[in-house]
């Protein structure tokens, strides 16, 4: 087993990144305003995409860019330039599934690692010798297989090739996200980053000559979700995960709030640490990082193929809207120590006297009562309404940039 895992998170945007960073990331995956699959999310300019690599490099931590559209023929202009651009930012690495793609990735930048993406579909140790002997450095397993599939891949390749796998976050219901949906429905293009989520919406059955009468199909009050997968969670599954062999774990949520990344990349990386500690200290533990991981917004958990095929629909999860035990309440920006004024943005409203829970990198999470705030003119406030807003809470509790503030909202769910 080795001691050294890379945890590869997501980054939306350059905050995120930086969050990212903060809470325990050793590497970080963005993606510019080309061939990449989240076309929705901000992205990275080319300012951002410099200020974010030199934040990683001087941290020790390494970025990845997205490039795995499948492309036609009209994407390749300009394609070499683009990597190039990058490489000379400092890129560390593409992840690319397509085969065009990587034959011109090689081309433009031959000293530039390349990662195959999920969506090339690599389920076998051959498959995974084949990119290797192309060049490719590592390669993203799909995520159909078991642990036991990606220990035995892993056992036979060695140190020829990097491996990595998913190990925390939303599921497609088709082979790695290969999926078709949303491009025959309303013509956006998943495999070209613009997919609209269909499988989410709510389907009955309806027999072609009776428009208005529904098959009885319905598992629920709200609608059958048979496209809607629950998310990959495999936080009680650190041991096996880390005797795989495998080099990086990575974490899907590019388009999920700064809180989201930064509470996921928390767990997972004291999980790991507690793990490499003693078995019995993550053991000790599995309670409490499933009741932080289920502080994030997400769908009811599954562990998906890494522990066994699912049984039936075992891993559909049957509702149209997120699980939210947590509302992320506001992100701190900065910590006057002389006056006790911590400057936050808020993220979901809240009010002179509620009780929030705050949350940091460094530790657990310590309650406080909101008893003064103020506005960006200094006037004394009772609540926060806007998005965004900036405001200051007088506290005595140390805070930093990037810690958060969240407030409890119902009960947590055990772990599916």
């Amino acid at each position: 087993m080795k001691n050294k895992i890379e945890l590869l998170a997501p980054a939306g945007n350059l905050i995120k990144l930086k969050v990212a960073i903060e809470y325990g990331a050793t590497a970080i995956y963005i993606g510019g305003n080309k061939y990449g699959l989240r076309a929705k999310s901000k992205n990275f300019t080319e300012e951002e995409f410099i200020e974010g690599i030199e934040y990683a490099h001087s941290r020790d931590v390494k970025v990845f860019v997205t490039s795995n559209i499948f492309a036609n023929n009209r994407d390749f202009k300009g394609m070499k330039e683009y990597f190039k651009s990058l490489y000379k930012m400092g890129v560390d690495g593409l992840i690319i599934g397509d085969p065009g793609v990587f034959s011109v990735a090689r081309d433009a930048v031959p000293d530039m690692e390349i990662h195959i993406s999920t969506q090339a579909n690599v389920t076998n140790v051959f498959g995974v010798k084949f990119w290797a002997s192309q060049g490719a450095k590592r390669v993203i397993l799909a995520r159909e297989l078991s642990i036991k599939e990606v220990k035995e891949i892993k056992d036979e390749v060695k140190d020829d090739v990097e491996i990595e796998i998913f190990i925390h976050g939303a599921l497609c219901m088709a082979h790695s996200g290969r999926c078709l949906l949303s491009n025959y429905m309303i013509n956006r293009d998943a495999n070209k980053g613009v997919c609209a989520n269909v499988c989410r919406w709510e389907y009955n059955v309806v027999e072609k000559n009776r428009p208005n009468e529904y098959m009885p199909v319905v598992e629920d009050e709200t609608g059958t979700f048979i496209y809607n997968s629950k998310d990959l969670c495999t936080i009680q599954h650190i041991p096996e995960l880390m005797e795989s062999g495998i080099e990086s774990f990575k974490i899907e949520g590019r388009r999920k709030s700064e809180y989201y990344v930064g509470s996921v990349v928390k767990i997972y990386k004291e999980a790991i640490e507690d793990y490499l500690e003693s078995k019995e200290l993550y053991e000790s533990k599995k309670e409490y990082y499933v009741d932080e991981i289920r502080k994030t917004s997400h769908r009811d958990f599954t562990t998906g193929f890494l522990v066994g095929r699912p049984k039936s629909n075992s891993h559909v999860y049957d509702g149209n809207s997120y699980i939210r035990n947590y509302d992320f309440c506001a992100m701190v920006l900065d910590y006057d120590e002389e006056t006790k004024l911590a400057t936050i943005e808020q993220r979901y409203k809240f009010v002179v006297g509620d009780e929030l829970e705050h949350f940091t990198s460094s530790r657990g999470f310590t309650k406080l009562i909101i008893e003064e705030m103020f506005d960006e003119e200094g006037n004394k406030v009772d609540t926060a309404p806007h998005p965004k807003q900036i405001l200051k809470i007088r506290t005595n509790i140390p805070m930093k940039k990037y810690d958060f503030l969240r407030n409890e909202v119902n009960c947590v769910k055990q772990l599916s």
